[in-house]
């Protein structure tokens, strides 16, 4: 099943078991996705909804940490149940021993030496590992790794 027909059928779910923040949540994405479509011209495949996804997860948890600065633990709590759905929609992400390996093949198969590399690095290493990785994690592994 495809992730948009997954969508449809789990929002039906979600409001016949009238969960409210599961509906909103997976309607939020909804329309996301739909803002994306109408910004390109045309129809998303699974990977660019990924892709929609993980900007959304991440929206979640700048959110919960301003939250959690502000004292708003009620905010913090929803924010966190909302990511935890979000999730839901996303592979796994890779472990960081497998952004390690991952990060020293491309590099030992880039040949590079330096921090100047560092854009053709990362740019091999996010198609490798996925839409799912975490930009700041790869980043520091490859800042180390070509720094060493």
């Amino acid at each position: 099943m495809d992730l948009r027909t997954r969508l449809a059928e789990d929002l039906k779910s979600a409001m016949r078991e009238k969960d409210t923040v599961r509906t909103e949540t997976i309607r939020g994405v909804r329309a996301a996705i739909l803002n994306r479509e109408v910004e390109q011209g045309g129809e998303l495949d699974d990977a660019a909804i990924q892709q929609v996804i993980v900007g959304l997860v991440k929206q979640r948890a700048d959110s919960i940490d301003q939250y959690a600065q502000g004292g708003r633990q009620d905010l913090v709590d929803r924010e966190q149940r909302e990511k935890e759905l979000l999730e839901g929609y996303l592979p796994a992400a890779p472990d960081p021993a497998e952004i390690e390996a991952t990060v020293q093949a491309v590099i030992t198969e880039l040949g590079a030496s330096g921090m100047k590399e560092m854009g053709r690095v990362m740019q091999a290493c996010k198609a490798r590992l996925g839409p799912v990785v975490d930009g700041k994690t790869l980043s520091g592994v490859v800042k180390a790794a070509l720094s060493s």
